[in-house]
């Protein structure tokens, strides 16, 4: 008798215990790639022209984030959602070799994912990798199928063609081979055949990050969509040429455009960078050329998404996944004369942001307040019901999705020291090579409410402050007014503390400000 009492409440246990694993919701991070919030039809900054039906879908079902900065570029962006840190506090990571080359000690960088294996979660990576040659395949991933750029570094330009491709399992072999075809379809078919099962449990919650290459340049579109948005309109920005008033000395030299022969902008030279299809510029080296392939580039993604939740749907597993759809960072087409990431301004860096769990989540809300990419993975962890393994720099947004005009007394701090990591950005690197990457400074960048402050990390450059709710182009510095100066060391303050709490030595060794704005 008292064994069949213990037989049965083991029994009992157990089955509370496969019920409670069910119960935990799965997690599906969409992640593009160079992607504008502008591009993206649900926010007011998109041009009325863009049509992005199955994202704005996702946003009319979920929460949107207006003033989302989830980095500067590729390779740190991915480094904070896979350590739940900005640069300065991912350890032992680094450049190594030929671009895009890179390396780092997993004991030292530990990924997150492998904390979710171990509380149960299969965790799954489809596309491109850019953090180091080590993709964690069976430390942190039981499944991936990736273009690992830092690895094979001769098809690294191949973003939508002809790309060499990992596929590894919990056997722990990895199979290479030359996957054919566009990328973006071929990251959506293997995705979508995960949430339909392929390659992981029935009945264990599982983590799939989705990192697809587009609209990373060369900005290719797939076939179907170079006829798309024929005849757009694409207003000339206030300041595409120099000189900037009001912005600091390195932003004077910064122009990737020249007036063109009927005075349309046109890009100095070709895009810098490499396509499978051996041309850059599909309709012209004008700045409305480039926008619209960079535009249709974006459609393929917004099928995509359709198909990823339209699998999700049919399956049955959409109100039991919190579905995050976003990007590395953002990317200008001639604002500030620039067009590429990395720059503090919204232009380059400012991500779309969508979280939905239809009958969890409220829908059709929006969150003004400005948020990070480190806080991703601390939401993940809340969502998960997981205890956080180490301190992370961000803060659970589980509160803002509940309730997304709550009081939030957290800024979004933006960190940029180029391709420097850990340690290495106690202090600016004695190469002047190493303090910037085209052109483009280290930097230390917060948003509070409607406010940004920008400290440029280099000798005799001005403080920039803006006030993005009346000038959201950021044309005027009212770093340089009188008026705003309480602001001004108000937000400088709050960023010596935002420094200072995520243990970033720079805060001790900044280098000194011009007498402008001292």
């Amino acid at each position: 008798m008292l064994v069949a009492s213990l037989l049965a409440a083991v029994c009992l246990l157990v089955t509370s215990t496969a019920k409670a694993a069910e119960s935990r919701p799965n997690i599906l991070l969409i992640y593009t790639d160079d992607h504008s919030h502008r591009t993206v039809s649900c926010y007011p900054e998109a041009f009325d022209w863009v049509e992005t039906s199955n994202i704005d879908r996702l946003a009319a079902r979920g929460v949107r984030f207006a003033h989302a900065f989830i980095g500067t570029w590729c390779m740190p962006s991915r480094a904070t959602i896979l350590t739940g840190r900005h640069q300065p506090g991912v350890h032992s990571m680094r450049m190594a070799g030929e671009y895009p080359g890179s390396t780092y000690d997993p004991n030292l960088c530990p990924f997150w994912p492998k904390v979710f294996r171990s509380e149960g979660y299969t965790t799954a990576h489809v596309g491109k990798w850019h953090t180091g040659t080590d993709t964690g395949a069976g430390r942190d991933w039981d499944w991936q199928a990736v273009w690992n750029r830092p690895k094979y570094q001769q098809n690294s330009g191949h973003y939508f063609y002809n790309q060499i491709m990992e596929f590894s399992g919990l056997d722990q072999k990895t199979e290479t081979k030359l996957v054919r075809g566009y990328s973006t379809d071929n990251y959506t078919n293997l995705a979508e055949d995960f949430i339909r099962g392929d390659h992981r449990q029935e009945g264990r919650p599982w983590f799939l990050w989705v990192c697809y290459g587009a609209v990373h340049g060369p900005f290719t579109p797939a076939v179907r969509h170079r006829e798309a948005y024929p005849d757009i309109k694409v207003p000339t920005p206030k300041d595409i040429f120099a000189p900037r008033p009001g912005k600091p000395k390195w932003m004077q030299k910064i122009g990737r455009w020249e007036p063109g022969p009927n005075g349309e902008p046109q890009m100095i030279g070709p895009f810098e960078g490499q396509t499978v299809e051996h041309t850059g510029s599909i309709h012209g080296n004008t700045l409305a050329g480039w926008v619209r392939q960079y535009h249709q580039g974006v459609l393929g993604l917004d099928q995509a998404v359709g198909r990823l939740v339209g699998a999700l749907q049919e399956t049955g597993q959409l109100e039991n996944t919190l579905v995050v759809f976003t990007s590395d960072q953002g990317f200008a087409w001639g604002q500030h004369g620039f067009a590429t990431k990395l720059a503090p301004y919204d232009a380059n860096i400012r991500s779309p942001l969508i979280i939905s769990q239809p009958g969890t989540l409220p829908e059709g809300k929006v969150v003004e307040h400005p948020v990070a990419g480190v806080d991703l993975a601390p939401t993940f962890f809340a969502t998960a019901g997981i205890k956080q393994p180490w301190k992370m720099h961000g803060h659970d947004l589980t509160p803002l999705l509940h309730k997304p005009d709550a009081e939030w007394p957290h800024p979004a701090m933006t960190v940029f020291t180029a391709r420097s990591y850990g340690t290495d950005t106690d202090r600016l690197p004695d190469d002047p090579e190493e303090r910037q990457i085209a052109g483009v400074p280290w930097y230390v960048m917060l948003r509070q409410g409607q406010h940004k402050y920008i400290r440029t990390l280099a000798d005799d450059e001005i403080e920039e402050l803006y006030d993005i709710s009346n000038d959201p182009e950021e044309l005027t510095n009212l770093a340089l007014e009188t008026g705003h100066r309480e602001r001004l060391l108000e937000l400088r303050k709050a960023t010596l503390g935002e420094m200072q709490r995520i243990d970033w030595k720079m805060v001790d060794n900044l280098p000194p400000l011009s007498e402008q704005t001292k």
